[in-house]
């Protein structure tokens, strides 16, 4: 029997027992006592007190021995939450902070139309030497944005929550706009100060730490995010047990990073910006989560806040192995055209891209395929193409679709909202071009909707300015279904039959009955980024917050 099959069985003992002992914990008390063996020797306080949570004893007294280790082992207790910052170094020279640079803020409870080109991209960054990854033997239950490629944000490990309690809160060294992940038992989280962290998720003590860069920290010409360095969901690959990020460093510039998976250590490293005659590089962003398919890795790049100087949207997909060209489509219109939906790319039947892209140049003549949804190769050829019939309006009025990203039903529709406060229904056997859809009327009483879906069956959960809305989709046609007046407005996750969304206004976390919108359960999180999306895992949620990260128990 395998560790997730013995662990399985262990779940369903230990359920049944009132035990409440989750999957990702029993995985990680196994990896917890391989990881001793790299512990320094001038640690044993940290050893006994990982073991001792490794093998479920001593909880109660982990903070205490952790605390201690630090201020004897380190020469006293200082005010940084993730230990002393590492210099930016060449790639090559790059480290990982190990298991006992823990968070002292840290504890139990809650605290504180173009062809796209095939180019080797000539970057200023110099890239890390490729290692070859080993196979893999990494698991993971939420590995990239919404869990999975198509972006369902379901989780199928979720009994029905009862209260929502805030169990540990993490300070890290910079704001978490990516959704949490969950990866080898560990949750692994991304933020604006170019690093990346692993943490328990029990405790929510930091396990290792990778600073790659250093964030941008101004010069730019409009925008809302300083500093301003992993913003985009990063994305875990099985195949080879990679994490993938995008960094936004000083110069500026976007570097793709490939950590291992169980050590945080970076494998390779790859600049990825794409060179586009007169494009403004301190205007270009990249907030869309990543995507792994096809053996590439997806790279999505929109603008800044205010869409200001002069920029292009743009997909760019480079070998998962770190070794061949980078692909590239740009959208080929003359200004703007941003792919910035924090969902990313999706990824369809046969492998192929779905984006949405935002407002352009074009507000009259041919359109230029942007306030669309467009879809690619896997190699990133352009082949189908939609947009309302009022794309050029919408393009003069901010009122695109490039908000959220394409939502791809089981059934074969494809459902699309945006700024506009109007929804469409497409297939996605043939996405009609301009004014094709199946079906379009309001959605979110006329709002914007900003982020990305989740969905069960053909029922989408749209996360709608003034509230998330639910939305029934079939026989080529919508209809509306709830809208909660909670004030919960975030992308959704769904489990345990409710659907969990963050009030971005208020920093409030809302479990909301599947069936009905009704607020089952709720709890404070602090405030929060814009967008920002939980984690469901088990009986526990995980939320990006402005300052670091927040463990949700009793889901």
């Amino acid at each position: 029997m395998d560790l997730r099959s013995a662990s399985q069985s262990l779940w369903g003992y230990a359920t049944a027992a009132g035990a409440g002992i989750s999957l990702v914990r029993l995985l990680r008390r196994h990896r917890t006592v391989t990881q001793l063996k790299r512990l320094p020797p001038y640690a044993p306080e940290v050893a006994t007190a990982e073991v001792r949570l490794a093998v479920g004893q001593g909880r109660a007294l982990l903070p205490l021995l952790l605390a201690g280790s630090l201020c004897l082992g380190l020469g006293g207790c200082g005010s940084a939450p993730y230990g002393p910052a590492k210099p930016h170094k060449p790639s090559s020279m790059r480290t990982t902070e190990p298991l006992w640079r823990l968070a002292p803020s840290t504890s139990p409870t809650a605290t504180s139309t173009p062809s796209p080109s095939s180019t080797v991209i000539a970057p200023s960054h110099t890239p890390t030497p490729v290692q070859p990854a080993p196979p893999s033997s990494v698991s993971a239950l939420w590995p990239v944005y919404h869990q999975n490629s198509g972006r369902s944000g379901a989780s199928n490990n979720t009994p029905v929550p009862g209260s929502l309690q805030r169990s540990w809160s993490t300070e890290l060294d910079g704001a978490v706009y990516g959704e949490p992940l969950d990866i080898n038992g560990d949750v692994v989280v991304a933020t604006e100060n170019d690093s990346l962290y692993a943490l328990n998720p029990t405790t929510g003590s930091i396990i290792w730490r990778d600073h790659v860069g250093a964030p941008v920290t101004g010069g730019l010409p409009c925008g809302d995010i300083l500093p301003l360095g992993i913003t985009g969901t990063p994305a875990f690959d099985p195949a080879t047990g990679t994490i993938f990020a995008v960094a936004e460093e000083t110069g500026p510039e976007h570097v793709l990073y490939a950590f291992d998976a169980a050590t945080g250590t970076v494998r390779w490293s790859r600049q990825v910006d794409i060179p586009i005659p007169s494009e403004v590089a301190s205007a270009v962003q990249q907030r869309p989560a990543l995507a792994v398919a096809n053996g590439y890795v997806y790279v999505a790049f929109g603008g800044l806040d205010g869409d200001c100087a002069q920029y292009r949207g743009a997909v760019a997909a480079v070998p998962t192995s770190g070794s061949g060209a980078t692909l590239d489509y740009v959208v080929p219109t003359q200004r703007e055209g941003a792919v910035w939906a924090t969902g990313g790319p999706v990824v369809g039947a046969g492998g192929r891209i779905y984006i949405s892209t935002g407002n352009g140049a074009a507000t009259s003549g041919a359109w230029d395929y942007t306030d669309s949804v467009l879809e690619l190769s896997p190699t990133l050829t352009l082949l189908d193409s939609f947009a309302p019939a009022s794309w050029a309006t919408d393009n003069a009025h901010d009122l695109d679709l490039g908000s959220v990203a394409p939502t791809l039903l089981p059934d074969g529709y494809l459902f699309i909202a945006g700024k506009g406060g109007r929804g469409y229904v497409l297939s996605q056997s043939h996405l009609g071009g301009v004014g094709g859809e199946l079906a379009s009327g309001p959605t979110c009483g006329g709002q914007m909707a900003f982020g990305g879906t989740s969905f069960a069956g053909d029922t989408v959960y749209l996360p709608c300015q003034n509230g998330v809305q639910a939305i029934a989709v079939g026989a080529g046609s919508f209809s509306i279904g709830w809208q909660t007046s909670s004030g919960a407005n975030g992308p959704p996750v769904l489990g345990g039959g409710c659907v969990f969304s963050v009030d971005t206004s208020t920093g409030v976390l809302y479990a909301l009955s599947q069936a009905a919108g009704a607020v089952v359960a709720q709890v404070a999180v602090g405030a929060v980024p814009h967008f920002t999306s939980p984690t469901v895992v088990g009986t526990q949620l995980f939320v990006g917050t402005d300052t670091g990260v927040v463990g949700i128990a009793g889901a």
